[in-house]
């Protein structure tokens, strides 16, 4: 341990900053009459994902259950809204196991929030206009761009601008065979297996995180919207000639920023998904969750039309302060916790 491994990595004029963009959004939200709520950090289940790994902590009692730690709100928010609320927002910790690096920490702030009635388009809206009240409170010479109107494109118009092809209604072989003529180099996790068993979607997020994601939101943030419906997670899926998962994600100077859901209101689809992403954790060698029966139970008692956001605030503040990595923006990041 280096002797100043107790400072904060984050200077102390950043951390006044922080305190007063925090400040700040959360008067947006309550100017626009959002109700703050809080829900369990700690829980006995959590919502599964096949991609994301809860930490997990042992009961100290003889009923040696296991418990977790949340990460997102997103089951306790829902569950509130099936109790007769209409607009929330939450400011709170969530918890990633394994996701340590230049944009991640295991423990980090997020900032999710749902409104019943309101449609994706309504949400991205509202997003466009809290980032930029942001921008023109606390740091509009550092984030020009923010103040430009923020662009939107379909998943499969990335995909054809980047890539050379759309990819949404295309046979895995096809996607497969315009990478190889592109010359991208596979992680060993594909090189190991053959062609004809790669999953599909690793593959699409593999291509996405590779040659579209550092592109997108150069000039002014992007929103992208339409994704395959194997990437739906919570959310509706419209059923168009090609079908696309009603969600959208936020991306500014590379980076993802937010995401939000048209949210999934059918709890038979939910424990189908559910059933469907253990499948895959326990393919990739991660053991199975147990299924949010809290949450399927207040879906069943009736779980209000609503669009449902997450946005990372650690990584919107390393964004609208100008810095390149999280430990510049939080006090005690993971390796000085």
């Amino acid at each position: 341990m280096s002797s100043d491994d107790f400072l904060p990595t984050a200077s102390l004029e950043q951390l006044k900053n922080r305190s007063d963009i925090l400040h700040h959004l959360r008067d947006y939200f309550y100017q626009r009459h959002y109700m703050e709520v809080e829900t369990p950090l700690l829980s006995h289940e959590t919502i599964v994902d096949a991609h994301l790994n809860s930490f997990v902590v042992s009961a100290d009692d003889s009923s040696r259950e296991n418990l977790y730690l949340q990460t997102s709100p997103e089951a306790g928010m829902k569950r509130l809204l099936a109790a007769g609320a209409r607009s929330i927002f939450q400011i709170t910790r969530s918890f990633r196991k394994g996701e340590v690096g230049k944009l991640h920490n295991p423990e980090f702030t997020i900032v999710e929030w749902y409104q019943a009635g309101d449609k994706p388009a309504d949400q991205m809206k509202f997003i466009e206009e809290m980032l930029q009240t942001l921008v023109r409170k606390c740091s509009h010479k550092t984030n020009p761009c923010l103040l430009q109107p923020f662009q939107s494109m379909t998943y499969d118009e990335v995909f054809k601008k980047y890539f050379g092809m759309t990819v949404l209604n295309q046979e895995t072989e096809s996607i497969i065979n315009q990478a190889i003529k592109k010359n991208i180099v596979f992680p060993m996790s594909f090189q190991s297996v053959s062609q004809t068993d790669w999953d599909r979607d690793d593959l699409l997020n593999f291509l996405l995180s590779e040659m579209i994601e550092p592109e997108l939101g150069r000039e002014a943030p992007m929103f992208i919207h339409g994704y395959p419906p194997s990437q739906a997670a919570l959310a509706k899926v419209a059923e168009k000639p090609v079908p696309v998962a009603e969600r959208f994600e936020l991306y500014y100077k590379g980076i993802e920023l937010c995401n939000g859901y048209h949210e999934l209101t059918d709890a038979d689809e939910l424990e189908k998904r559910t059933k469907a992403e253990n499948r895959k954790r326990v393919e990739h060698g991660y053991p199975p969750l147990p299924a949010p029966e809290k949450l399927i139970q207040a879906m069943r008692s009736g779980l209000p039309d609503c669009t449902g956001v997450a946005l990372g605030f650690d990584r919107l503040l390393m964004l609208l302060s100008g810095k390149s990595f999280l430990e510049e923006v939080i006090a005690f990041p993971f390796p000085r916790a």
